[in-house]
């Protein structure tokens, strides 16, 4: 048969039931002093128990509300009664040792019914409540998330914000390591771009291989979130063996994209087995949501900054361009004239003088051309361009002209359709890559030539495309044609690959390079509706890719520009207007050389002026057969606008534009589409002449 205890027995089970509560225990006298308390009240208020046994209990609680509890407190000993955990509406706090503030519920369990004079308090944090656990856990990672936004909005530079995301993920999710890899341009290695707690193996910079057997290159492969409970069972990658040696347990990774692309990883890892759950999966992908929002960000306003920068240097080229085609015009008029006068021809030596300058002049031209492709004023005649052929061809002539260290080859998709482009730019586009390619291989290497359709395309083009519209869908053909150029060269660091479409920069020696090849092929590239991008890694090689539309609907018909007559008719009766005196006396000379009748003006309200006072004095059969006129005419009527006034007045008189850049026909009003015949700047007298001829023959 069972016994009670004895009194003594008794005494000790409820002193060892005191200690051993869950919940801190506390016996106050009716003055507000601690009797007694059990260690899970000292652990939970931060004080040892010598310290709390005989203190005031309202050292526990709050200045703020100090005073109001000790009345409280008085009233409660006036009529002691049971108060059970959560019996307050109001939220308790408790006052820590070390000042902090604890959320609490407390129990009042009055001993004065049974005659002694002691309350006690049962104590309990709110904060071992699973829900309020978990809401305590949600408002950390947002106030968090807070901070992270708050510096990806205030920060310029995006570095700051791949330095602060790991901080910032490993302080919410207490882990000892936080790292971001991001991928490399060739997206066949990763680099670690920021972290917390970095391992030596894991510096920054570090290069990793984008493989499925990498940590960082299986996340990658999985395009989702990975845990890793423990890398000592792990079996998906090979663990490294800093990773063991570091005493790390288990990690969480997710993805980083740009725009659905991905661009890298951001991982956390503890040396505690099974660390990470679903509310860690969420805040971390917050983070790489926010962090990749941030590069995106940052690449289209670098983007847009580089786009205007080339913009602004290409108007400056353009205008310096079209200044020196009139000087150069002006030049090779007088030399062409000059070569021809009897003192010149009969001297010994001044034609070879008229000589080396002209071909000094042409070399200026051909300057001012690089120019205008840069600054996509270019004069183009594009045409349907069988890639494949071309490349074959270009193949075969660099075979016999560059190192024969260098082995080429042509890889074009079976599919790959033709592009719309100029003939002769496409191939000295080619032409100038192919070069670049040679010097970045001194000691020979492989040159590719690959073409094939693009039916997406990058992201990062689409701006300059002006592609807006969503992706073409399987059926729809490519409306773009890939063409790209790899060397494995030396390879470009980012500083040289962020100027290496600015005119005039270039890497090489001096004397070796005037820094407008791949300039010239940029510019070519947007004139032609296209793009032109660099993908470059230092010791790795370089690729360039020029994009290219496909040709339009072939038309009904078209005009065979090459089947002309290419005579003058004599006498013909010429209109000239240029603005400039000098320029205007190198074509008055010439037509008077082909044999034309000309009628001269600096302006084309000073050529309509003329053709209406033809028109009055009725001199019909002196009106010009032909409108010689310049673009740019000054501050007044410019050509195009003369061109159409003269063509709906008098619709028999023919018309040739002469520009120093082609550009200025584009945007200039309806005016534009009637397609009037244009001389390009400088010109010789040959040229003139062709060019007349083709205008009259239609």
């Amino acid at each position: 048969m069972d016994t009670w205890p004895t009194d003594g027995e008794a005494h000790a089970v409820f002193r060892a039931l005191f200690a051993a509560s869950p919940d801190g225990l506390m016996l106050v006298d009716d003055s507000g002093r601690i009797r007694l308390a059990n260690p899970t009240a000292s652990q939970l208020l931060g004080y040892s128990n010598e310290e709390l046994v005989g203190a005031p209990v309202e050292m526990l609680v709050p200045d703020a509300i100090r005073p109001r509890h000790a009345a409280y407190r008085q009233a409660y000993e006036s009529a002691p009664r049971a108060r059970p955990m959560g019996g307050t509406a109001t939220e308790l706090v408790a006052r820590r040792r070390d000042g902090s503030e604890v959320m609490v519920e407390i129990a009042l369990s009055p001993l004065q019914p049974l005659g002694l004079p002691y309350t006690m308090a049962s104590i309990r944090s709110v904060a071992e409540y699973p829900r309020v656990r978990q809401a305590l856990q949600r408002a950390r990672y947002s106030e968090h998330l807070a901070q992270l936004g708050r510096i990806a909005v205030d920060a310029l530079d995006p570095q700051e914000v791949l330095q602060q995301a790991p901080v910032i993920a490993a302080q919410a999710l207490e882990v000892e390591l936080a790292i971001v890899f991001l991928l490399d341009p060739g997206r066949s290695t990763l680099r670690v771009a920021g972290g917390i707690g970095l391992l030596a193996e894991e510096g920054l910079g570090t290069v990793v291989p984008n493989r499925p057997d990498t940590p960082p290159g299986f996340v990658l492969a999985q395009g989702r979130p990975v845990i890793v409970e423990d890398y000592g069972r792990d079996t998906r990658f090979v663990v490294p063996q800093a990773y063991r040696r570091a005493g790390l347990v288990s990690a969480l990774s997710v993805p980083l994209s740009d725009r659905g692309r991905p661009v890298g990883t951001l991982a956390v890892r503890s040396r505690q087995a099974k660390r990470f759950g679903d509310a860690e999966l969420r805040f971390l992908e917050s983070v790489a949501n926010l962090l990749g929002t941030c590069l995106q960000r940052a690449q289209t306003e670098e983007a847009l900054h580089h786009s205007q920068r080339l913009e602004a240097v290409g108007q400056l080229t353009g205008g310096i361009a079209h200044d020196f085609n009139n000087l150069l015009t002006v030049i090779q008029g007088n030399l062409q004239v000059l070569a021809d006068l009897p003192a010149v021809t009969d001297d010994g030596f001044a034609p070879q003088l008229v000589a080396a300058a002209t071909r000094a002049s042409r070399r200026g031209a051909e300057l001012t051309g690089k120019l205008l492709a840069f600054s996509r004023r270019q004069m183009l005649q594009p045409a349907s361009v069988d890639v494949a052929a071309m490349m074959r061809s270009l193949a075969d002539m660099l075979r016999r002209t560059l190192d024969q260290r260098i082995r080429i080859r042509i890889e074009v998709a079976p599919d790959c359709p033709d592009v719309q482009a100029d003939p002769a730019q496409l191939e000295s586009a080619l032409l100038n890559i192919a070069i670049n390619a040679r010097d970045a291989m001194p000691e020979g290497g492989e040159l590719v030539f690959a073409a094939a359709p693009l039916c997406s395309v990058p992201p990062e083009l689409r701006r300059e495309l002006e592609e807006d519209g969503p992706p073409p869908g399987p059926e729809t053909p490519a409306r773009y044609v890939r063409i790209a150029v790899t060397d494995n060269g030396v390879g470009m660091p980012e500083d040289v690959k962020e100027r290496a479409f600015e005119p005039f920069f270039t890497t090489k020696q001096a004397g070796r390079g005037t820094g407008l090849g791949l300039s010239t092929v940029y510019g070519f590239a947007r004139q032609s509706r296209g793009a032109l991008s660099i993908d470059s890694t230092p010791g790795r090689g370089t690729t360039l890719t020029l994009i290219l539309p496909r040709p339009p609907d072939a038309p009904d018909g078209t005009v065979d520009g090459d089947a002309v007559v290419e005579t003058v008719p004599a006498g013909l009766r010429v209109l000239l207007v240029e603005d400039d005196a000098e320029v205007r006396a190198v074509a008055r000379r010439f037509l008077g050389d082909l044999g034309c009748r000309v009628a001269a003006c600096a302006s084309g309200e000073e050529a309509l002026r003329h053709l209406r006072d033809l028109a009055e004095r009725g001199e019909g059969e002196e009106q010009p057969q032909l409108l010689l006129s310049d673009i740019a005419l000054g501050a007044g009527m410019r050509g195009t606008e003369l061109a159409a006034t003269v063509q709906q007045a008098w619709p028999d008189i023919a018309v040739l534009l002469v520009s120093g850049f082609s550009a200025e026909l584009l945007g200039s009003g309806p005016e534009a589409a009637f397609g009037w015949e244009l001389l390009p700047k400088p010109y010789d007298r040959n040229a003139l002449a062709r060019a007349i001829a083709k205008v009259l023959s239609r």
